[in-house]
Parts: structure tokens; sequence; C-alpha cells
């Protein structure tokens, strides 16, 4: 038995013996031809992306400030609270104002029932017209002086600008306003926009209109929004333009939110091929080309972005090139091909 089984094994080894082993090149080159379909590397120009960091802003905003001097007697509103056009959002008390304009009322009321007597005795010839003219004179002085300190206490009650939501305070009852001193910030109902920094690479070839990408990653929100406005200079220390891109309506964000501009760049060379043409095979790329005897030669690639289904190649493949698209699993480097229209 053991003399059988001898036998069987050295006729084995002889028979592997008798010739060299097929290399896979050798094996591909022996195979039928594989029915292939054929695409040519493109060369192009594409615009690579460029993101800009943004923020949400209210399309109009407000710093509400007081007029006049004097203590904060009364602020009706809170953080987050709407308004409306000529809402109050504070009182300011300011004594000498209202004392000046009490004395301003005072001293026209003065000169009405003057100027009313004079009137009276000319027609009886009992004053003249000078005496009149003079007190017609002093009643449009103190009908300005009244006008001038109605104006003034009319500032001590500070009022909303236009429909919005207070997003600041920076006073608060008990505080001493001054002129100029601001007191809350109301920003606009209903409409937000993104301001941007856009590269002065790019900046000349955007226009008011055009449609940009933005994405507000905190909320995991995506949108495409208009460009409503353009700064016409640049910032020369960051050598980049302000751009404004609308926000759509019904878009649930917050004004101070990140949001990040997608806008493309400017055009590069790239080589373009069908996506389908690419094989992964682990962290290997590789495309099958259809080399000038007619058979397939493999070669390693490096891939860009995809655009659509086709896919830019950064290595491994030259402009004009012909590549299997969509090639089966048992093509092998060196087969011959049959090209299918």
């Amino acid at each position: 038995m053991k003399s059988a089984l001898s036998a069987i094994l050295a006729a084995t080894v002889l028979a592997s013996g008798c010739g060299p082993a097929k290399t896979d090149s050798e094996s591909a080159a022996g195979a039928p031809a594989a029915r292939v379909r054929l695409a040519t590397a493109t060369a192009t120009e594409i615009l690579l992306p460029i993101e800009s960091a943004g923020t949400v802003r209210p399309r109009r905003t407000a710093q509400v400030a007081a007029k006049v001097m004097g203590s904060i007697e009364e602020m009706p509103v809170a953080l987050g609270q709407h308004v409306r056009a000529g809402d109050i959002v504070a009182r300011i008390a300011a004594d000498e104002i209202s004392a000046r304009a009490a004395q301003a009322r005072a001293q026209l009321n003065t000169a009405e029932r003057d100027l009313e007597r004079e009137r009276n005795l000319l027609a009886k010839s009992a004053s003249t017209a000078e005496t009149v003219r003079g007190l017609e004179d002093r009643l449009s002085a103190a009908q300005a002086v009244a006008r001038e300190a109605e104006d003034m206490l009319g500032y001590t009650t500070v009022r909303a600008p236009f429909d919005g939501t207070v997003s600041r305070k920076f006073a608060d009852v008990g505080d001493l306003a001054s002129p100029g001193m601001e007191l809350v910030e109301v920003e606009e109902a209903g409409g937000f926009q993104v301001e941007a920094p856009i590269p002065d690479s790019v900046a000349g070839r955007l226009e008011a209109g055009a449609v940009l990408s933005v994405d507000v990653p905190d909320r995991g929100i995506s949108f495409q929004g208009r460009v409503s406005e353009l700064s016409s200079s640049a910032d020369p220390a960051a050598h980049t333009v302000t751009a404004k891109i609308a926000v759509p309506s019904g878009i649930a964000i917050r004004s101070g939110e990140f949001a990040r501009v997608t806008l493309n760049g400017a055009p590069v060379a790239a080589i373009m091929i069908p996506a389908s043409a690419v094989a992964t095979i682990g962290q290997m790329q590789r495309v099958f080309v259809a080399g000038p005897d007619g058979r397939a030669s493999l070669r390693l690639v490096r891939t860009g972005g995809v655009r659509g289904d086709m896919v830019e190649v950064l290595s491994g493949i030259d402009s004009n090139e012909r590549v299997v698209v969509s090639p089966s699993a048992g093509l092998r480097d060196g087969q011959a091909l049959e090209i299918q229209p």
C-alpha cells in the first residue's frame, strides 16, 4: 500500500516538473478577448471649491441710543422680546428738560396774548403797526423755542425704530443715560443674511444675484442663497471682499451663528474620466487602459473630486488615453480587448 502511494506522489512530482508554471501575463495573453467599452480621458478646466467662514446676521439692526441726559426710570423690554415700530423701550427722567418745556409753553402763551391784545388796540387806533410786528416776531421766536423744548421732551421716551426683536440690552433701570449712549439693540424680524469674506482671487468673478451654497453645521442645515450685496472695496490686510448672502425665509437659524459658504475658486487644469472606470481594492485605485496593441494595461491612479458621473485623475493617466468603462472582475493586465461601440 505504501509503495503504491509513493508511486502516485512520484508521478505527480514528475508531471509538475515537466514545464515552467504560467505567469499571470501569459495567462491573460492566452485568454479570449474581453468585450469592453472605452472612454477617452479628457483634459479640461475645473473650478475648485473654496470655503469661507461666515456669520449669520439680521438684514437690518439698530443700536437704539439716548439723545438726552437723565436717569433711566423705565425699561419695559426684555432680551428676545418682540417689539413693533414705535413701542417704548425706555423712559428717561429729565426734570430740567420738562421744566424748560413748561417755561417755553408759558412764554408762548404770553406772546400769543400780548399779540392778540395789541392787534385789538391797533384796530381801535390805540397801538401802532410797528408794535404789532414786533410782537409777531416775538411769537415766532417763542413758537420755535417751544417746538425745540417739546422735541427734547419727546427724546425722553425712547421707541423701537422698526418691528423686530431685542437682541441686546446695554443699560437698565437706574442707569444714567447720556446723549449717544446705546440702550438696546433691535434686530429686524423675519430676515437674516450671511456675511462672509470672499478672497480677492475669486471676488472679481462674483456678482450680486449669484447663488452660493451655505452650510450651518451647528444646526445641520444647508441651503442655497443669493448674493444680495458685494462690497466695492477689499480689506487690505486680509485681501478679502465682504459678501452678504440672503437666507431664504423659513430657515430656522439665529443671529451670530457660524456659517460655511462654498463657492468656486480659480480654474485649474484637470483630467476627467468616468467614475465607473476606477476600481478600488483596499487603499489602491486602479484603471485599465486600452494599449496601442489592443490589450488591457493596468494602471494605479490617484483620484480627486467627483463631479457628477466623472472623476478627476490626479496621476496615472494622461489626456486622450482610452480607459475601460465598468471593467469586469475577470479582466487581467495584458488581456486582449474587443471594443464595443
